[in-house]
C-alpha cells in the first residue's frame, strides 16, 4: 500500500513543490489536481496542478520526470464537479473536462 494525498490540500504551492512536500513528508504517492484554471470557489476545487486543457507529450514528460525525481508518484488525477447537474451546459462543460482528465491520464502514467 502507497501513502498520497490530494493536491488540493496545498493550493498555493507550485507542482514542483508539492513534489517536494510530498517526498519530505515521506509520501509515495500524490493525487493531482486538474481543475480547469479559475474553476469552483468552494474548498479544495478549482486547484490546477496540471492543466490537462491541452497537455502534451513533452509536457506530460516533464511531470512525469518530475514526480520521478523526487520518488513519487501519482496515483491519479483529481476533478470531482458534478456533471448530473440540471442545468445541460454546465453539465456539458464539466463532461468535456472529465474527458480530457481521462486523456490526460495515460499520459502521466495514471
Amino acid at each position: 500500500m502507497k501513502l498520497g494525498f490530494v493536491s488540493a490540500i496545498l493550493p498555493d504551492l507550485s507542482l514542483e513543490e508539492v513534489f517536494t512536500f510530498a517526498a519530505e513528508e515521506g509520501f509515495d504517492c500524490v493525487e493531482l489536481m486538474c481543475w480547469p484554471e479559475g474553476g469552483e470557489e468552494r474548498r479544495y476545487a478549482g486547484v490546477t496542478h496540471v492543466d490537462v486543457t491541452d497537455l502534451s507529450d513533452s509536457r506530460a514528460s516533464e511531470i512525469t520526470d518530475m514526480a520521478r525525481s523526487k520518488g513519487v508518484s501519482i496515483s491519479g488525477l483529481g476533478y470531482y464537479p458534478n456533471p448530473l447537474v440540471a442545468d445541460a451546459k454546465e453539465a456539458e462543460v464539466y463532461i468535456n473536462h472529465i474527458a480530457r482528465v481521462i486523456d490526460a491520464a495515460p499520459l502521466l502514467g495514471v
